[in-house]
């Protein structure tokens, strides 16, 4: 019986040494580089694959792979855990001819065709295992199908005068690239390449065989497969991405990354539930606490975030208190959010529940009728109070 074919296969190559993060990378691949506390950078890529519907991941590793063949394993903490399909870890191997480490990234692809064959897919995405970024893939293949192209790239706005640090491409207005330039002196465009790519497969077939034939080729896609399409007319398009992303393949860029974290750039937040970031070390962030945060005598699980006090109290993963929301003597389920300047004290609020600004639940310990409780999924109206010894139903109950 034959598989159903897959629309579209990743490659995440995982094999470069990182000789700019020097000590870091003595004894492990780049990719298994730790980052913000509890991830390594190759988490980002692969959970970009799986929350954007791609199942499938041949991870191409060569320079030391030993930990980090270890820590992707079957691939569970991603749910790529796949029988058909799922991540595999792609090493150089010996062939008919001989065996042969990877020349450049265009020939870690071309040696792992018959990878690629076997799911037999119109389209093939290729991604770096040293970026720091989140992406839907799947909003960047469906502009690829829509613009009918035979290779699409992803492209980041850079300032004029870091843009000799990139790849450069420059497009007409419809997004088709018609020049690419290798980090150039006096760049013509501030469309930097993320080194993202979508491929329509029969033709990044036949380049990459083209490629391998050329005894002069540097065998990388930016040296070589691309600009030889470019040669050839092919169509070509840039994607516009907006968001944050962060090459770290150095020590300075990687510190900054890191220091990214600590909520200076609000476009770089773990703590987003609706594109999570998953990890061999369980799936939540580590908690955050910021500078305008008071915490005393409480226990803080993974996955909180904290602006506002917490005193006295315990905060299962998941938890938000904003800036100037207090909560005092209390236990807070997974996944609840208490807003700016609300208050909540000697209380018990299950999982799921948003206490809205300027509400107030329960009261002080010491003058208090007893515990309040507030059910699950609930959503306590602005300004609105419950009181001490009150008890609410969780939403299921009340509908």
């Amino acid at each position: 019986m034959n598989k159903k074919r897959k629309e579209c296969v990743a490659m995440l190559l995982a094999g470069g040494q990182g000789s700019r993060l020097y000590a870091l990378t003595k004894s492990t691949a780049k990719p298994a580089v730790t980052f913000g506390g509890k991830y390594r950078i190759i988490d980002f890529p692969l959970s970009n694959c799986i929350n954007s519907g791609i199942d499938t991941v041949g991870v191409l590793t060569q320079y030391q792979p030993l930990m980090l063949n270890d820590y992707v394993g079957n691939g569970l903490p991603w749910d790529l855990d796949r029988t058909y399909g799922g991540v595999k870890i792609l090493p150089p191997y010996q062939g008919q001819k001989k065996a042969d480490w990877y020349k450049g990234t265009a020939n870690a692809i071309y040696q792992n065709m018959a990878f690629i064959d076997q799911y037999d897919p119109e389209y093939v995405m290729i991604l770096s295992g040293d970026h720091i970024y989140r992406m839907d893939y799947a909003e960047m293949l469906r502009y690829h199908k829509k613009k009918d192209a035979d290779c699409t790239i992803a492209v980041l706005e850079v300032p004029l005068k870091e843009a000799s640090r990139f790849g450069i491409l420059t497009t007409h207005e419809n997004g088709q690239i018609y020049k690419f330039t290798e980090k150039p002196k006096n760049p013509d465009s501030t469309k930097a390449s993320m080194g993202i790519y979508i491929f329509t497969k029969k033709i990044l077939e036949e380049y990459l065989t083209k490629d391998d034939a050329d005894p002069e080729s540097a065998k990388d896609f930016g040296k070589n497969v691309i600009p030889a399409m470019l040669n050839d007319g092919r169509k070509m398009v840039a994607y516009p991405f907006e968001g944050y992303w962060k090459d770290v393949g150095t020590l300075t860029s990687l510190w900054e990354a890191n220091m990214d974290l600590l909520g200076t750039n609000p476009e770089f937040d773990l703590h987003t539930k609706d594109w999570r970031i998953y990890s061999r070390n369980n799936n939540l962030p580590p908690h955050f606490i910021s500078e305008t945060a008071t915490v005393e005598n409480s226990l803080i699980t993974e996955g909180c975030d904290i602006r506002g006090t917490v005193i006295n109290s315990v905060l299962s993963n998941g938890v938000t208190v904003e800036e100037g929301a207090v909560v005092r003597d209390s236990v807070l389920m997974t996944d609840v959010t208490v807003k700016a300047w609300a208050r909540v004290e000697y209380s018990i609020i299950d999982s799921d529940t948003v206490i809205c600004e300027n509400a107030s639940v329960g009261k002080e310990r010491a003058s208090a009728r007893g515990l309040a409780v507030v059910g699950e999924g609930l959503v306590v109206e602005a300004g609105s109070v419950i009181p001490d010894g009150e008890m609410v139903g969780s939403a299921s109950k009340n509908n």
